[in-house]
């Protein structure tokens, strides 16, 4: 009975693949700031290489709060493809390189005011 609940679900999973206008869960990567006084964590979504941070902020009297920074200039959205993040080692670097594991393309990305944004991609 488990095999034929197991199969029903893989059918199920793979029947989603295939229905137009059907989106599947996005898959993130995470990355820490390597600015060793920044509690900063960069994500960008694999697939498209939209690039987000989020920190910690102290509050009075409170647990505290996070910020999370959407994406601006640059860091939206870019041509489908296979990203991730890296750090340099830089020890006051706030910023991370968004990578196209494929292409090799790169751009900066760094948080400016209240949003992040990436340099136009390059190689």
């Amino acid at each position: 009975m488990r095999t034929i609940a197991w199969f029903c679900a893989g059918a199920w999973a793979a029947a989603l693949v295939t229905i137009p206008g059907v989106a599947l869960a996005e898959d993130y990567v995470f990355l820490a700031s390597p600015q060793t006084d920044l509690n900063r964590v960069f994500r960008v979504e694999t697939s498209t290489g939209e690039v987000g941070a989020c920190q910690y902020a102290v509050r009075n009297g409170t647990v505290g709060v996070t910020l999370c920074f959407t994406p601006g200039e640059g860091a939206g959205p870019q041509e489908a493809g296979a990203y991730a993040l890296v750090a340099s080692n830089h020890q006051q670097e706030g910023g991370v390189y968004r990578v196209e594991k494929r292409t090799g393309r790169m751009s900066a990305c760094y948080v400016l005011g209240d949003q992040v944004v990436c340099t136009p991609q390059a190689r």
